[in-house]
């Protein structure tokens, strides 16, 4: 495995290999005991493009609908995110509107409609194509599984789903996840998914069907990644102030997965388990900054000196004799 410097690599435009993302691009209405924000820019593909970029480049595949604001396109593009691929189909955009209460781990959704993002067919371009990082955000298991078909020659591929498509197609799920090398969920899905109750067993048949690691994210809580006989657990970094966690499970995947192409690991790679655990913290620290604001308030706007200080905060946290 190739070696990085930590602190040069997730510079504002860094020469990490290029990471493809397929997933939604949304407009969300959220309500939190903080506060809450209309039509904001919102969606996986988004919060885990917008994340990745201080790491490596970002090539977003996503659709929208004529509605979407061009000013939101700017933001994507102003993070150096290649948006050739965000397409601009007839009617309006994919919304979601929800609200947490003072337990912050769950989600209230009260309305979701799919639009333009219910016939979403993902068209990708020859360079899309050869990307060597892939990471699929929550969408159909049958499209992800369409998008890893056409990708050349992946070093290492990451995927997302929810309960959802696990209720729905677990088949097609089982067919997506033998594909990729990293699969990451939270703890619900991961024990819904496996129907187990215990983690760690959980955790051991999932990768008995196909993906060589799992990541499992647990909220204000941490997150765990299992690996062959392998775990490390990282906590979650505590804060003093939180406005809203939609997209923070994005913005991990992000910065996992962005530190991981920035250091050029593959999925043959030696030392993968600890490059892995160092991916873990750095998703573990954009998805700190993520919760702070509402949308991408904060997480658009850090530089990397702040994300080298939270990265050294969480070493410290973690140190024991």
């Amino acid at each position: 495995m190739k070696k990085v410097n930590i602190r040069a690599s997730y510079s504002s435009r860094s020469r990490g290999s290029p990471i493809l993302v397929v997933g939604s691009v949304a407009l969300d209405s959220v309500k939190t005991p903080f506060g809450e924000v209309k039509d904001a820019l919102g969606g996986s593909a988004t919060y885990f493009g917008v994340s990745a970029s201080y790491f490596a480049p970002v090539r977003l595949v996503a659709v929208v609908g004529k509605d979407f604001p061009p000013r939101h396109v700017r933001l994507l593009e102003s993070r150096g995110i290649d948006t050739s691929g965000l397409v601009h189909a007839p009617g309006r955009t994919f919304r979601w509107k929800g609200y947490y209460e003072y337990d912050l781990n769950n989600a209230h959704t009260l309305d979701t409609r799919l639009n333009v993002f219910a016939d979403f067919k993902p068209e990708l371009s020859s360079e899309h194509r050869a990307s060597p990082y892939v990471f699929l955000g929550n969408i159909d298991p049958d499209i992800q599984t369409g998008v890893l078909k056409k990708i050349a020659r992946p070093r290492l591929v990451g995927a997302d789903t929810m309960n959802f498509w696990i209720e729905r197609k677990p088949a097609a799920l089982k067919e997506m996840i033998r594909r990729v090398n990293v699969l990451i969920i939270n703890e619900a899905e991961t024990r819904e998914f496996a129907g187990e109750k215990n983690l760690v067993l959980a955790a051991r048949r999932i990768m008995s069907w196909g993906p060589g690691s799992l990541v499992v994210k647990r909220g204000e809580y941490g997150a765990l990644l299992f690996s062959k006989n392998e775990v490390f657990a990282a906590p979650a970094y505590p804060l003093e102030n939180i406005s809203d966690p939609t997209g923070a499970g994005d913005s991990f995947a992000g910065g996992f997965m962005g530190y991981l192409a920035a250091s050029g690991v593959s999925s043959s790679s030696k030392n993968i388990f600890a490059a892995m655990s160092s991916a873990v913290i750095f998703g573990s620290v954009m998805a700190s900054f993520n919760v702070e604001s509402f949308s991408l308030g904060k997480l658009s706007k850090l530089d990397r000196k702040k994300i080298a200080a939270r990265y050294a905060e969480f070493i410290r946290l973690t140190r024991f004799a």
